[in-house]
């Protein structure tokens, strides 16, 4: 079955951007797929090579590591602080998962699950791409047991690039408008969207979801976030108390 074409985006500038929480609804339900860190890099070789001897390190070569820790590691700050931020706004429904993460060759695979060494270069061994079968046809097969399980009054917020068709041309063909992503990720390089949202899951504040088929996908950078206000670092930590 042939993809639905993804309209084309519109451009704005960053100043358009509503505050943060305005558009968000809180009465629809909600998961969240998260884009997977790059298990080829140079922090990847920290834990995956031969020399290796971290605790990390140690217990992928037993008995495994959760995949969230295994990534929020390879992909420092962005990966943290998409998982922190979905594990604390996700509100799925009965019986479906709220946070699932986008693999290369594994489909959508839950931050918890346990991989070994070979097990994690295995679902990392193929280029994510819309023409690679390997990379699509698990991620499809998962998406659409998921869409047909969360019915239609849910949401799927994509934590993730949509500049490329990687993640949006097949998700977008399943979910259509019911895909969602965080408008003020327009315009922010990995580690502004990975310290933002780090401080939406500190301060309970949620970000603007807009449709994916209706999205800007490249737009001005916005300008650096400002200090965080000192009034809600103090109720952070007495909340922590």
């Amino acid at each position: 079955m042939q993809s639905k074409p993804i309209r084309p985006a519109r451009h704005v500038t960053s100043a358009r951007t509503p505050p943060l929480g305005i558009l968000a609804p809180v009465s629809r339900r909600r998961i969240f797929f998260l884009s997977p860190a790059n298990a080829s890099g140079l922090r990847a070789s920290l834990i995956l090579g031969d020399s290796a001897r971290s605790d990390l390190a140690r217990r992928l070569r037993g008995e495994g590591a959760p995949l969230g820790e295994v990534f929020s590691f390879i992909s420092g700050l962005y990966f943290r602080g998409k998982l922190a931020y979905a594990r604390a706004y996700a509100d799925p429904p009965p019986g479906i998962p709220g946070v699932a993460v986008i693999t290369a060759s594994g489909g959508l695979v839950s931050p918890d699950k346990l991989f070994t060494v070979e097990q994690l270069r295995e679902i990392s061994a193929v280029p994510i791409e819309v023409e690679e079968p390997r990379y699509r046809i698990p991620l499809e097969r998962d998406a659409h047991r998921l869409c047909d399980q969360m019915g239609s009054d849910c949401e799927v917020v994509l934590l993730g690039s949509i500049a490329t068709p990687k993640y949006v041309q097949p998700l977008v063909s399943i979910f259509g408008d019911r895909l969602v992503f965080p408008v003020e990720f327009v315009g922010r390089g990995d580690m502004s969207r990975g310290g933002l949202m780090l401080r939406c899951k500190r301060e309970g504040i949620q970000l603007n979801y807009v449709p994916v088929v209706e999205s800007v996908h490249h737009g001005s950078r916005p300008p650096k976030l400002p200090p965080a206000d000192k009034r809600s670092k103090r109720a952070v930590r007495r909340n922590r108390s």
